[in-house]
Formats: structure tokens, sequence, C-alpha cells
């Protein structure tokens, strides 16, 4: 069949369907995919219609469920990869109840898991850690529950190696820059202002037991 005749075809079958009861309950978004997926396999089957919108659905089920099993993930990410896929609000609720009963979607193994490897990867201190989760809307209880999954002993160690490697790499010789320069970075890895301005004095001070020795 020449193109023209085809799209032809399919222009009379649209506007035929466009006031059967079942057009009348998909989406635009809907019906945007099925017209592509038709234009793609050249047929223009009325009940292949439905085949098409069935089809679409289950492989955003199949995408989603990939894409959980590879990392844990949150429940914000979650729905803006479901939003890409041009589903519904129905759809994409149907889809994070599948998620969330087959133990794909679970904010508090994501909350734990995201501090724990930030911290042990990235170096991030608490408070950057919580300010993360909180954009990614994860709540109180759970910001409470993951930091949990850091030991005192584990954050202090990580802290006093990242603070002493970052400290010898500044080759500031004014002491006030040098100490500014350490206690942005410091800051800004998310670790307590407490805990960064006790190991400056600490580590000026041993600088200041060195330059007496030599």
């Amino acid at each position: 069949m020449a193109k023209t005749q085809v799209k032809a075809s399919f222009i009379a079958l649209r506007n035929s369907f466009f006031n059967s009861t079942y057009l009348t309950q998909i989406s635009q978004e809907r019906y945007v995919g099925i017209n592509r997926y038709f234009c793609e396999q050249k047929t223009y089957k009325p009940n292949n219609y439905k085949m098409a919108a069935a089809l679409t659905l289950l492989q955003a089920q199949h995408k989603i469920e990939q894409y959980c099993a590879y990392q844990e993930r949150c429940h914000e990410e979650v729905v803006s990869k479901l939003r890409s896929m041009h589903l519904t609000s129905h759809e994409i609720d149907q889809l994070i109840v599948h998620l969330i009963e087959h133990n794909f979607l679970n904010e508090a193994r994501f909350a734990c898991s995201f501090a724990r490897g930030k911290h042990r990867i990235k170096h991030w201190g608490k408070i950057r850690i919580t300010t993360e989760l909180k954009m990614r809307y994860i709540n109180n209880t759970l910001i409470t529950l993951a930091l949990k999954e850091i030991s005192a002993e584990e954050y202090l160690e990580t802290f006093n190696a990242l603070a002493e490697r970052n400290w010898q790499s500044i080759t500031e010789k004014n002491a006030l820059k040098k100490r500014k320069k350490f206690c942005d970075y410091m800051l800004r890895r998310g670790f307590e202002s407490n805990l960064i301005y006790e190991k400056v004095k600490e580590l000026e001070l041993g600088n200041a037991d060195d330059a007496d020795f030599l």
C-alpha cells in the first residue's frame, strides 16, 4: 500500500474510533504512543489498539523493574522515570503500587543504602547526606534511621583521614588563607562545623610543633 493510502486509511480509522468508548478512556499521550506504534507496524486493525496499549504498559513495567533492580531508588526518582515514559497519572500510580508490593521500591532501604554509600565512597558528612536525602523528599524519620547506618567510630575515622589528607594537599603559605580553604572544603563535604574547627586547631598546633622541632 502506498504511503499516502496508508496515511489516509489511518486518518479514517482514527476519526471513526475517536467516538468509540475505548478511545475516550485513554489519554492523549497513550494515543500518541499507539499512533507511533501503528505507523511503524503499518497495521491498522481496530483490535490492535487495545493490544498496543497493553503492551506499552507491560513494557513500562518491565523497564521500571529493571531500573529499580539495578540499584536502590527513591520514590521521586521512580516517578520521574515513569513520567519520561509518557504514562498517565493513573498508570504511574498502578506501577508504584506494584513496585512497592513486590519490594522493588522501598524508601527505608534506599535511604540506608544512600547514607552508607555516600559516606564510605564519597566521604560525605551527615549534614550533606541529610540535605541530599531531603532533596529527594525522604522524611525525617527515615533520615534518622539512615544515619544510624554510620557508626560513630567509622564517622570520625573517615573525617580524620579526609581532613589530614586535605590539609596536607593545601600549599597555601598564608595561615589564614590555608585555614579558610580547609574549612570551606570540609563544610562542602557536609561535616559539622564544631568537628572542623577542633580539627583545624589540632592541625595548626601540629604544624607549629613541627616548626619548633626543626
